[in-house]
């Protein structure tokens, strides 16, 4: 697995379609992972829109894959403001065939936090929700949990919510080629987590594993990959 960080450039007039249609830059992305004449693969890569930009104002891009990228096929003149960094090579880095329980991370996690209900994915929009939203995504589906936040009254302490900072609501708007448009909510995870399972948390991170179920796992955390969403990126905590 490998982490790709990289700049857009502003300047270019195709950059800023992307960044107006998450849909168009999950597709652009697509080109550096597939030859021209075939489709990319599912689940080869997780991207992510970063609130930093460098100090030109231009926006940072993190990518995760599965297999090195060729970012010529890219083949618009001007996208990067700048070469991309070296790939960092993830399953070394976080000595991910070593995980243990009780390890803590920093991570961050933009995510489409949600409900299905009469078969509709509905967006949550309380704090409440969301935080209940990841901390059951980590415990039941991913391997981690997340620390609680306690007050202290007089005879005992009461949880209250998790240790989470959850900011940039926003709803994501894209458009396919036929036409059809997107809409999915987000918000913005960043926080530290525990490992509680070193095996589930390893395919999270690495995808391509199976569960006991047989069940094929996926990298990334909920839906809507295709918009920039899911990328859980971790830093170990000394």
């Amino acid at each position: 697995m490998f982490l790709h960080r990289f700049h857009l450039n502003l300047r270019c007039k195709e950059v800023r379609r992307d960044l107006a249609n998450p849909y168009e830059l999950h597709s652009t992305l697509c080109r550096a992972f597939s030859e021209p004449d075939r489709k990319c693969p599912q689940g080869e890569f997780l991207w992510r829109l970063e609130p930093e930009t460098d100090s030109n104002g231009c926006p940072r891009i993190l990518v995760q894959s599965r297999s090195l990228p060729d970012w010529s096929r890219i083949g618009i003149q001007g996208w990067f403001s700048q070469v991309p960094d070296p790939a960092i090579d993830l399953s070394s880095r976080l000595k991910l065939d070593s995980l243990q329980t009780g390890q803590k991370f920093r991570f961050r996690l933009r995510a489409n936090p949600c409900v299905s209900r009469q078969g509709k994915r509905l967006g949550l929009f309380q704090l409440e929700e969301q935080e209940a939203w990841i901390e059951r995504k980590g415990r039941e589906q991913h391997g981690f949990a997340l620390p609680q936040l306690t007050s202290f009254g007089l005879e005992q302490s009461v949880p209250e919510h998790i240790d989470v900072r959850v900011s940039q609501e926003q709803m994501l708007r894209g458009s396919r080629r036929d036409g059809s448009n997107i809409s999915v909510f987000s918000v913005l995870y960043d926080g530290i987590l525990t490992v509680i399972d070193p095996v589930q948390f390893r395919l999270t991170l690495l995808g391509g594993g199976k569960r006991e179920c047989d069940k094929e796992i996926n990298m990334g955390v909920g839906h809507g990959r295709a918009m920039g969403l899911g990328l859980l990126s971790v830093v170990p905590v000394p």
